[in-house]
């Protein structure tokens, strides 16, 4: 008998002041990482898929951003840059 799944893992990479798409208001925002690995046996193995999102703390809207535009978030958050809006449309809900 194998048992296998998947087990998620969320990341908090940094908290960032940006200018909500949803509500307007500049807001802390967290920026997060949520990997998906396979698991043989309850033990983890090996990704299986990873997503960056920004959340405002302010209203809770999320938004999906890429790799790419995560890495530029945690770079200006560590250098006390992050005002603004990131690299997306803002959110249609």
């Amino acid at each position: 008998m194998i048992i296998f799944g998947t087990k998620g893992y969320l990341y908090q990479l940094a908290i960032l002041t940006l200018l909500c798409g949803q509500c307007g208001n500049p807001a802390a925002h967290t920026l997060s990482k949520r990997v998906t690995k396979f698991t043989l046996f309850f033990i983890p193995l090996f990704p299986v898929s990873t997503k960056y999102a920004t959340q405002c703390t302010f209203c809770g809207a999320q938004h999906k951003i890429d790799k790419e535009q995560a890495e530029q978030l945690q770079v200006q958050a560590s250098s006390g840059q992050a005002y603004g809006q990131p690299q997306q449309q803002p959110y249609q809900g």
